[in-house]
């Protein structure tokens, strides 16, 4: 017994079971004492126990605010010294002596004295007040005690519970009595007045559906309860922002008469200041004042007994703390609220008198309800428990006698965490506490924050970061008043880091540091309250700062002065939040149409995604990269706390966490070794990707062949040693003979080579720079060992091949072009390679070169004999042995090849062969010369096998650069010709250049109607260009006798003239004088004269002989006339939409064409009669043989074809090849020959020779 005066107020109810509970206490180890609010229990049941004797009481409460105020109620009632008998002990607050019987504590302060005392010897009671609250601490403490009560037979243990389920905690102890105490209430009317659109009982809400679902009902519900008698309503609503919509609701409804005007309307929630939550305990100032509302959050439910209040409105929702172990975020949902929590709302109600509760939900709604709130043991991480269990030797949370085992989930997210933090490592049988891990254990915080503690040692950070985590520890001592938010947010901002909340609270923390220091108590006081800043809570931040200190001490973790190091800080910070790290989206995300898309703001982290929270300092300017100390899910998943960060931070400061991925291995010249790119990523997460690395770290060997294959191999290495530019020699040259006689497979490849170097240098060379360092050494010793040898390189001898055979130019057309030897099966360079200069080019033809070299003649002769037709070929086999039989009999140059081959093969006696035979096309590939043109620097400027397609695309360059150099010696050439008498200039020029003469072209040249000598690029240009530019030159000065011809024509003669396409006798004339002109060039080689005298001549010869051959001419058009006529008449009889219709109209009228003189010719004008006299003859035929006019006209397309994909038109163009010209005309007799024999050809004409003819 002790000496105090202990008694017991009498109105309590459970004064009234005094006895029984002093008895069930004396004879059993466990009571569970179950009672309402309000009967007494917390206060007076420490007492029972200093009656029966016990002499040190712990008496836990699940908050720091009730266990001073429960203490002092204590103290107060056994008129003792608070801080004597009666103390009391919180979080860094312990106002207890040695004198103490009954300590009243935190949850939290309970458990952690069991690191130093496991058995709790310094106890023989424990009463855990609360309990049906099921907090983690409480849970905790309750599975500890079960544990402990074996080795401690005389330890007392109570639990109070409200009456919620006390069957549960009498079940935990193996059926502890139960002692039930009534509180003081008195009848409770319940009415459900269900929502219209009422969600379903276990589904989350969203804020806004929700708001907009009971605002409306609140309102009925106020308008129900004006009948009743004037009392004050308790609103319990699910959230802050649901508050705000209420009472502007509210206040709506009370201007708007639908409730009594003469109310109060003040909300309650957590982030209020003290000051405004103070309000409901204050009489209101308000005159005439009938009711008072309060709208609450669940805050309301047990932790505050709020007076008067006569009615509660219920929405039976409310935001619980939720630990996802699928999204690892602690969320904020809005959940249907159990029934107990229901129960215990409506307990409010009849505190005073008869009250009345208003559920805005059905009664069936309610009933399917679970029966209790989810206990937070099974909506928590379980990280902070878990650490102090490990640090109190409970090693596997799982066997830990819980009253409701947590999710097996929850345990493993706990311990990954622990793991990440390093306070936990893997062993073969289990996770054993490191070394770190106690350091954490010795910090009464989350392990989150801990874990930044120690790491600010590191970083020479601590006085930042601590301060910083007991702001995080605290509520936020910013206060936004609803009435004066813009007025609080304007001085808060002064405060604002844009890239960090968290230097945002440092920075409030510094302020209030330097004004505390300036100011007297009181003005500090009355600073805050001017500032918007919770005194209460500055003090409470000061206090767990200066708590935290001296728990830091031990540690090492020295406060020192104050240092601006915000990366150093945020390393700190970082440590702790590594699985908390967000990646900013690339994704584009449209936000209205027509409008440009912006950034997503959303964020990847580890396994989620989630925004920045609207209130961050980040969230006007978001960073790439960032950690948040917060992820809260509500309607979405937000991070509340938030800094910038960069990436590679993470690597810096928890590298046991990054997994490292190389890539796309490869030598890098520049570096001089091999590089890869990394991947680094944290939790699946990657903060770096592509960077490059040097490999040798992971794979020496690897990099050593590379080393050797790039750079000693290849040469890809910008320093170029002796030893190298020996061995490519070396190489170079043994490839060359090797691809000369087109065996590559004889030549070192790149295996050989690398087996020689990795033979000599040794294994722990990778790079450049170590190959340096040893090459440095073992030159002096061994100077030549890097240098190679024929021996070394192969097994046998290439047999060493004449310049002869192989030599390295070729001669034609008076030049040396240089040649090379390439193997290269598939590519276009494949063979014999001819390097041909630009200026060269036009004066070139396939012919010079189709001989070869001698070293690849017998091959080439193998390979023609094998293009023969089979009849011919089967003759001549092996064809290789016939190649070497005629080899001896070919001169080289003489002739063609194909000629020189024919005339042996023939002399066989075994058949006829003609050089026609031959297909050079299907030659293969390395028997085709390429061509490379060069320009002056030797740059390749085109490429390609067919020589001629080649001189069409470059023809441009080719002839400008003739003529730039042509230009250069003859400036002066190039001039104005006005009349004949001035035409004089050379059939050719020469010019040499840098070793090579180049020939070039003068010509008479027509542009615009004037005449002008012009340096060509090739004779074959000129050959298109100059005859008609002569002809009409010559023809100037040629009068025309047309006026006289005229008046001499018959009728019949001037229509003849008009039926063939002339519009009279001046146009006819016109043309067939340069018609005759060009018929007296052509006596002249490839139709050129160069001097006044041979055009002069010309001249006189034409104008002599003008007007006999007029009427010659005109004689001939009668004629033609009159076939046309015939031709046309035949057509009649057919279908206009006949295909032979069709095509033979095409054809007179490709006869009867503009300019018919000049573009025929004299020579055969006279045959254009005959190939329009053939389309009767077709017409007629094909109305007796329908077939065989198919026939045979698919045989003469087959000609037009030819003559089309070799570039020929109808009529021909007058910059034609002669041969194509001369083709146009055999299409001609060809179609006489199908269709009309009898009229007869003018000479013998067949597809066969055609062909041929087009193979120009």
């Amino acid at each position: 017994m002790t000496n105090l005066k202990i008694s017991y107020p009498g109105d309590l109810p459970v004064s009234q079971r005094r006895d029984d509970l002093l008895s069930a206490i004396r004879e059993n180890q466990v009571v569970i004492v179950a009672g309402a609010t309000g009967s007494g229990k917390t206060t007076q049941l420490p007492k029972m126990c200093l009656e029966l004797g016990r002499t040190s009481i712990a008496h836990t409460q699940p908050r720091r605010i009730a266990a001073r105020s429960v203490a002092e109620r204590i103290a107060e009632e056994l008129t003792v010294e608070l801080g004597a008998e009666v103390g009391y002990q919180v979080r860094f607050t312990d106002k207890a002596s040695k004198k103490t019987l009954v300590k009243v504590m935190t949850d939290g302060i309970l458990l952690n004295a069991l690191q130093k005392d496991p058995d709790l010897k310094q106890f023989d009671t424990v009463i855990i007040d609360e309990a049906h609250e099921r907090s983690l601490n409480i849970d905790f403490l309750i599975g500890y005690l079960k544990q402990i009560l074996p080795r401690r037979p005389d330890l007392k243990v109570i639990i109070t519970s409200a009456t919620i389920d006390p069957e549960s905690f009498s079940n935990h102890f193996d059926g502890a009595p139960i002692v039930e105490v009534s509180g003081r209430s008195f009848p409770i009317e319940i009415r459900y007045r269900p929502v219209k659109s009422a969600r379903e009982a276990d589904s989350d809400l969203e804020a806004s559906d929700a708001a907009d679902d009971y605002v409306d009902g609140l309102v009925g519900a106020l308008t129900e309860l004006e009948q009743e008698p004037d009392g004050d309503v308790l609103v319990f609503l699910s959230g802050e922002s649901e508050i705000k919509d209420a009472q502007d609701a509210v206040l709506g409804a009370a201007t708007a008469g639908r409730i009594m005007k003469q109310i109060e309307v003040l909300p309650l929630y957590g982030r209020l200041s003290s000051a405004e939550q103070h309000r409901i305990f204050e009489k209101s100032s308000l005159a005439g004042l009938r009711r008072r509302i309060i709208l609450a959050t669940n805050v309301a439910e047990t932790s505050l007994t709020i007076p008067n209040i006569k009615y509660v409105i219920d929405a039976g929702t409310a935001r619980i703390s939720r630990y996802s172990t699928r999204a690892k975020v602690q969320r904020l949902p809005i959940e249907a609220i159990s029934q107990a929590s229901a129960n215990q709302r409506a307990g409010r109600a009849g505190r005073t008198s008869p009250g009345i509760v208003l559920r805005l939900y059905s009664e069936e709604d309610f009933r399917a309800r679970s029966e209790f709130t989810d206990p937070e043991i099974l909506r928590t991480n379980l990280a902070a428990v878990i650490l102090q269990a490990a640090s109190i030797g409970i090693r596997d949370l799982g066997q830990f006698p819980f009253l409701q085992p947590p999710d097996p989930k929850g345990i493993k997210d706990g311990k990954k965490l622990l793991v990440e933090l390093g306070a936990l490592e893997e062993t073969s049988e289990d996770l054993t506490l490191t070394k770190l891990g106690r350091q954490l254990a010795a910090i009464p915080i989350d392990p989150r924050f801990a874990r930044m503690l120690i790491e600010s040692k590191a970083r020479n950070t601590t006085r930042e970061v601590m301060a910083i985590v007991a702001g995080l520890t605290i509520q936020d001592p910013r206060e936004r008043p609803l009435a004066n938010r813009e007025a609080s947010d304007a001085l808060h901002a002064r405060f604002t880091d844009p890239t960090s909340d968290f230097l945002t609270l440092l920075n409030l923390w510094n302020y209030l540091e330097e004004q505390q220091k300036k100011l007297s108590s009181s003005a500090f006081r009355r600073l805050c309250r001017k500032e918007f800043l919770n005194y209460i809570r500055i003090r409470e931040w000061q206090d767990l700062y200066r708590q935290l200190s001296s728990l830091a001490k031990p540690l090492g973790l020295a406060v020192g002065n104050r240092r601006k190091d915000p990366i150093g800080i945020h390393k700190s910070i970082l440590a702790g939040l590594v699985s908390q790290i967000g990646l900013r989206d690339t994704k584009l995300s449209h936000v209205k149409p027509g409008k440009p898309p912006r950034r997503s703001n959303e964020y990847q982290g580890v396994a989620k995604k989630f925004m920045v929270f609207p209130g961050s300092a980040v969230a006007k300017n978001l960073p790439e990269t960032l950690m948040s100390a917060e992820l809260v899910e509500t309607s979405k998943l937000y991070a509340r706390m938030n800094a910038a960060i960069q990436p590679e931070w993470i690597e810096e400061v928890a590298p046991e966490l990054c997994q490292k991925e190389q890539t796309d291995a490869a030598w890098s010249a520049k570096q001089g070794a091999v590089l890869a790119r990394e991947k680094v990523s944290v939790f699946g997460l990657t903060i770096v990707s592509g960077r490059a690395v040097q490999y040798s770290r992971f794979d020496p060997g690897f990099c050593r062949h590379l080393f050797i294959r790039h750079a000693l191999v290849l040469g890809e290495w910008d320093s170029r040693q002796k030893f190298q530019q020996k061995n490519d020699q070396l190489i170079a040259d043994l490839t060359q003979r090797a691809e000369k006689i087109r065996k590559p497979e004889l030549a070192p490849g790149e295996e050989q080579i690398a087996a020689f170097y990795e033979k000599h240098i040794p294994a722990e060379v990778n790079s450049t720079r170590s190959f340096e360092g040893w090459w440095k050494e073992a030159r002096r010793q061994q100077p030549e060992l890097l240098t190679m040898t024929e021996q070394a390189l192969l097994a046998f001898s290439l047999v060493p091949q004449t310049e002869n055979d192989y030599p390295g130019t070729i001669s034609a057309l008076g030049h040396e072009f240089e040649v090379e030897y390439r193997f290269a099966p598939g590519e276009p360079e494949d063979g014999l390679v001819i390097k041909v200069p630009l200026a060269l080019l036009s004066s070139l033809s396939a012919e010079a070169f189709q001989w070869l070299v001698p070293g690849m003649l017998e091959d080439l002769v193998t390979e023609l004999i094998r293009t023969l037709p089979k009849p011919l070929r089967r003759n001549f086999v092996p064809a290789g042995e016939w190649a070497k039989r005629v080899l001896p009999e070919l001169s080289i140059g003489e002739a063609s090849i194909e000629s020189q081959l024919a005339a042996s093969l023939s002399r066989s006696g075994l058949a006829r062969v003609s050089a026609e035979e031959f297909d050079v096309a299907k030659l293969p590939d390395p028997l085709r010369p390429g061509y490379r043109v060069v320009d002056d620097q030797g740059i390749q400027l085109g490429f390609g096998k067919d020589l001629k397609m080649l001189q069409q695309e470059l023809a441009p360059l080719a002839s400008k650069r003739v003529v730039d150099l042509a230009s250069q010696q003859f400036e002066d050439l190039e001039r104005r010709v006005e009349k004949l008498a001035e035409l004089n200039f050379p059939s050719k020029i020469s010019s040499n250049h840098s070793g090579i003469t180049v020939d070039a072209y003068p010509a008479l040249v027509e542009e615009a109607g004037l005449f002008m000598i012009k340096v060509l690029a090739s004779e074959q240009e000129r050959r298109k260009i100059q005859p008609m530019a002569t002809a009409k030159m010559i023809a100037n000065e040629i009068p025309s006798p047309a006026d006289y011809i005229s008046k001499h024509l018959k009728p019949q003669e001037k229509l003849a003239i008009a039926a063939v396409g002339y519009s009279g006798t001046n146009d006819l004339i016109s043309d067939l004088i340069v018609a005759m002109i060009l018929q007296e060039l052509s006596r002249h080689p490839d139709s050129l004269v160069f001097t006044a005298k041979e055009s002069e001549a010309i001249r006189d010869l034409v104008q002599a002989g003008i007007l006999e051959r007029s009427f010659q001419v005109i004689e001939t058009l009668q004629l033609i006339s009159e076939a046309a006529a015939e031709a046309q008449s035949s057509l009649s009889k057919l279908s206009s939409a006949s295909e032979v219709f069709s095509t033979e109209q095409k054809h007179i009228n490709q006869l009867l064409c503009e300019n018919m003189v000049l573009l025929t010719g004299l020579a055969l004008l006279p045959r254009i009669e005959i190939y329009l006299r053939a389309i009767p003859q077709r017409i007629k035929k094909l109305y007796e043989n329908p077939a065989r006019d198919s026939k045979l006209w698919a045989e003469y397309l087959q000609a037009e074809k030819l003559f089309q994909s070799a570039g020929g038109t109808i009529p021909a163009a007058a910059t034609h090849e002669l041969e194509l010209v001369e083709a146009r005309w055999m299409l001609e007799e060809f179609r006489v020959n199908l269709f009309a024999q009898n009229l007869g050809t003018k000479y013998p004409i067949s597809l066969k020779r055609i062909s041929e003819k087009l193979k120009f």
